[in-house]
């Protein structure tokens, strides 16, 4: 079997890639080691800058997402006694959408299906080989049958586990891990907040997200290695109301129904380059973002637009310059946002040291109350242009 480009992994990033490459006439085959249902499912991120949306809307994934996705101006940010608004659309002109992983899977499966592109579900052992040279991808089809796929190019967007990432011979890596998670629910009970509610507070963080006019999602800070099981649904309710402010100013916050609770714990990952060879890497394959700053799904998002730029440039062009800059390229964004993303998450986390505590607070005041520091913290979450 032979494919201009083979794409390891079928989650948005993979997905994504492949649709950007057939508008530009370039061939792809995905492998994916997960059901198309479980990759479907996964409870993910939920929230999409403008640069996202705009791209999505021009290769034609965006009709769902503007019918039943949730356009937000901004954010509050919140400590003890205080709460408030950044207005991103006032300050940037940009705004964000409240739209999940998983519908945004849901579209980008739906339009594979009606293009009628190669897709390949719950393949065993993938290895990928020569991709100095003759790359090509070995695996194990769903019946047990071993397949070579040819390639010119392989793509990796196959996560931080996949055998990708490990594929690039002497790569660097920057990793910081912080001494907390995040335990997160998902409650079927509307919202109750108009905009993402971000709060700091001396037991840790907390955020009030959502998914839906009808579906909450909601998270805390907590030690690393904390089991969700240990946490009754009254426990969690609790610290969610005492950390986000329930009775403050009249505000309350509505109980519902947990559907869901999980603990992810919080890192930043970049590995430098994000291409050896013929080999190129896209998403968690190549960085991972703590969720403070709600930069991972819009990172793959502009990295495999970048990349499908490159590759029908060199497919359709005979021009390898932008495939040749991708890495460097790609990277200037994902330092960007990493740096957002621990600024955040460092900004509104406590440590238990009562310095930190009063930098964290200091910080805080100075975002919510000058509007330069308000427009840097809505220009980075909101989002930067894609192409720059």
């Amino acid at each position: 079997m032979r494919t201009q480009v083979a794409i390891i992994g079928a989650g948005p990033a993979g997905l994504l890639l492949s649709h950007l490459l057939a508008q530009g006439g370039v061939d792809s085959v995905v492998l994916e080691t997960r059901s198309e249902e479980y990759v479907a499912a996964r409870i993910r991120a939920g929230i999409l800058e403008h640069s996202s949306v705009e791209l999505l809307e021009s290769v034609g994934l965006g009709a769902r997402l503007r019918a039943e996705g949730d356009e937000h101006r901004g954010i509050y940010l919140q400590w003890p006694g205080e709460r408030h608004q950044l207005d991103f659309v006032d300050l940037t002109g940009r705004s964000v959408w409240v739209y999940g992983q998983t519908e945004v899977q849901k579209d980008l499966i739906a339009a594979r299906k009606k293009a009628g592109q190669e897709i390949h579900y719950e393949v065993t052992d993938v290895a990928l080989h020569d991709i100095e040279d003759s790359p090509y991808v070995t695996y194990a089809d769903k019946n047990g049958q071993s397949v070579k796929l040819d390639a010119a190019v392989i793509a990796g967007c196959d996560g931080s586990f996949g055998p990708s990432r490990a594929a690039v011979p002497a790569a660097k890596a920057f990793e910081r891990v912080y001494p907390y998670s995040w335990f997160g629910i998902l409650a079927d009970v509307a919202p109750s907040t108009d905009e993402l509610i971000y709060a700091w507070h001396p037991d840790g963080f907390a955020l009030h997200s959502m998914r839906s006019a009808t579906v909450s999602r909601l998270y805390l800070q907590v030690p690393n290695g904390t089991d969700p099981q240990s946490w009754s649904d009254d426990q969690i309710w609790d610290a969610l109301a005492t950390r986000l402010g329930h009775g403050q100013n009249g505000w309350k916050l509505h109980p519902g129904p947990i559907t869901d609770k999980s603990v992810l714990p919080m890192r930043s990952y970049v590995q430098t380059p994000m291409r050896h060879g013929n080999l190129f890497l896209a998403g968690d394959a190549a960085h991972i973002v703590p969720p403070t700053g709600a930069k991972g799904l819009n990172l793959a998002i502009a990295d495999v637009a970048l990349l499908s730029r490159a590759l029908v440039a060199r497919f359709r062009e005979n021009d390898p310059r932008l495939a040749d800059a991708y890495s460097e390229t790609a990277q200037r964004r994902v330092w960007r946002c990493t740096h957002f993303s621990w600024w955040m998450t460092t900004m509104l986390h406590t440590s238990g040291d009562p310095f930190d505590a009063e930098l964290q607070l200091s910080q805080l005041r100075w975002v919510a109350s000058s509007e330069a520091g308000a427009t840097g913290l809505a220009e980075n979450y909101a989002g930067l242009p894609i192409f720059l």
